[in-house]
């Protein structure tokens, strides 16, 4: 394996069967990212991989470990604290924030703006959490120059729950424009801004809550996993994961919670909040395999969900592409998305 990574060439799986095939990260481009088929990239976890999580790799023995993990309540149960803190979210700051990512010619993970991307990550996710010294922000480092940024509001229980989001972006070429204003600045800004909420309420949970700031999404899930894999192997107590990848495109305005490559249990909570915690319908579709950074918490044996803006048939027509923009954002949509979530974290608080 060590000779064929000198080559440049990457392992990468396009099922949960895929033994895996060797491709060089062109192929990964020209066959996968531009025809839109997910995929992971395992090549950075074969060696982080312990044997539990490999037995998790299989579809019997992920069940197995999810069985022992994920039991939810039947509905939302703190909807006081929830609204209270809801009520704090500002609609503007997800535009400012919108706009300083778009702003980077691209955010490709590989790319010449893979670092200052980074940099400004990891700047205002501690801006945004300074607010509450209890909070800690670190930087989770990758085989690329891109890291990954975690900020956690410890517990006292043992518990982790996740909110993730990838903040690296793709165009029609690896070199190319790529604001990547839906695809995913906008599920960022969900993330960002709900930390500054609990952060500015000093919020003290029991379960830790951790915000995920991905990178190397469009490589194959490759910051996510990392992270995942290394939380596997390390025992960190993943409770649930709920990721969100485009929030601000939705013609039929609507929250999609997906049902395909999910943990079930999770899911079907996720989807009785969405009434509760927001004013918009709900609607549901499936994406397939390794459609966004859920698959790599599921793989490592999490309970994990996907929450987007829209089905597959009407989703953004943009993405990957020099035309994904701020003006193709509804804020006011993205604002749904960060209702859901604020509620989801102090709900899940309490698993």
């Amino acid at each position: 394996m060590p000779g064929r990574q000198a080559h440049g060439l990457r392992l990468i799986k396009t099922s949960d069967d895929d033994p895996g095939v060797w491709m060089t990260e062109e192929e990964k481009f020209d066959q996968l990212i531009s025809q839109r088929i997910g995929f992971m990239d395992i090549t950075d976890t074969l060696v982080r991989m312990a044997p539990a999580v490999r037995d998790s790799e299989t579809a019997a023995g992920r069940e197995k470990v999810l069985e022992v993990r994920a039991t939810f309540p039947s509905g939302a149960t703190h909807q006081t604290e929830a609204k209270t803190l809801i009520a704090k979210l500002v609609q503007s700051n997800l535009s400012t924030w919108l706009n300083a990512m778009a702003n980077f010619y691209n955010r490709y993970y590989r790319g010449s703006y893979a670092a200052s991307s980074a940099t400004w990550m990891f700047d205002t996710v501690t801006s945004v959490a300074s607010a509450n010294s209890a909070i800690t922000v670190k930087r989770f480092t990758h085989s690329y120059n891109q890291p990954s940024v975690i900020a956690a509001i410890p517990g006292t229980s043992g518990k982790v729950v996740v909110v993730s989001a990838h903040y690296d972006s793709i165009g029609s070429t690896t070199s190319g424009r790529a604001p990547g204003a839906d695809d995913n600045a906008s599920g960022v800004i969900v993330i960002l801004e709900a930390l500054r909420v609990f952060a500015e309420a000093k919020y003290k949970p029991t379960n830790t809550l951790e915000f995920h700031f991905y990178s190397g999404e469009e490589g194959g899930m490759l910051g996510s996993r990392d992270v995942m894999q290394s939380y596997a192997s390390s025992g960190v107590n993943v409770v649930a994961v709920m990721n969100q990848d485009m929030t601000g495109f939705s013609p039929n305005n609507v929250i999609a919670v997906y049902t395909d490559y999910v943990d079930s249990g999770l899911t079907a909570y996720i989807q009785k909040l969405v009434p509760v915690y927001s004013s918009l319908p709900l609607s549901t579709d499936k994406c397939g395999y390794a459609c966004s950074d859920h698959a790599s918490a599921r793989d490592a044996g999490f309970p994990a969900a996907y929450v987007c803006d829209e089905n597959m048939e009407d989703s953004s027509p943009y993405i990957h592409s020099a035309q994904d923009a701020v003006s193709t954002v509804s804020i006011p949509h993205v604002l749904e998305h960060a209702k859901l979530t604020v509620g989801f974290l102090v709900e899940a608080a309490y698993f």
